[in-house]
């Protein structure tokens, strides 16, 4: 059994708003063959405190205007790893060297990875191919 269309929407409507507040290094695992509690983890990085609020809130908005419902909402009091559990899917939203240190990613390896639908990182214009920035924005 794979994870449902349900889940799937939600772990993409959670990783664009991440996206859009700068969490990076978005990554959706089906996890619904190996983990009876819910289908999707999806895992971002956020570089400090003050970022990892930021998309946990864009997050939490997006799934609840969705039609995600939260179940639990754990580590903001020190905003190094917060958990948002939506029964469907569980967003954990991590600084990267508590994501390092704990690897989900390597935990899990065996679950699949869910096509999220972002965009690609869109390439810096200012600079053409080929040409050093000295970046003093030329």
């Amino acid at each position: 059994m794979s994870a449902t269309e349900q889940a799937i929407e939600l772990a993409r409507v959670a990783a664009r708003a991440a996206a859009d507040k700068k969490g990076t290094d978005i990554l959706g695992l089906d996890v619904s063959e190996n983990l009876a509690l819910t289908d999707i983890f999806l895992i971002i990085s956020a570089g400090n405190e003050r970022q990892v609020a930021a998309v946990v809130d864009a997050v939490d908005e997006a799934v609840r205007g969705a039609g995600g419902k939260a179940v639990r909402r754990e580590g903001e009091r020190e905003n190094r790893w917060v958990l948002l559990d939506y029964s469907d899917i569980i967003v954990h939203v991590q600084q990267p060297e508590v994501r390092q240190t704990y690897s989900l990613e390597r935990l899990w390896k065996d679950c699949a990875e869910v096509d999220l639908q972002l965009p690609d990182a869109v390439p810096d214009v200012s600079v053409p191919d080929g040409a050093v920035s000295d970046g003093a924005g030329e």
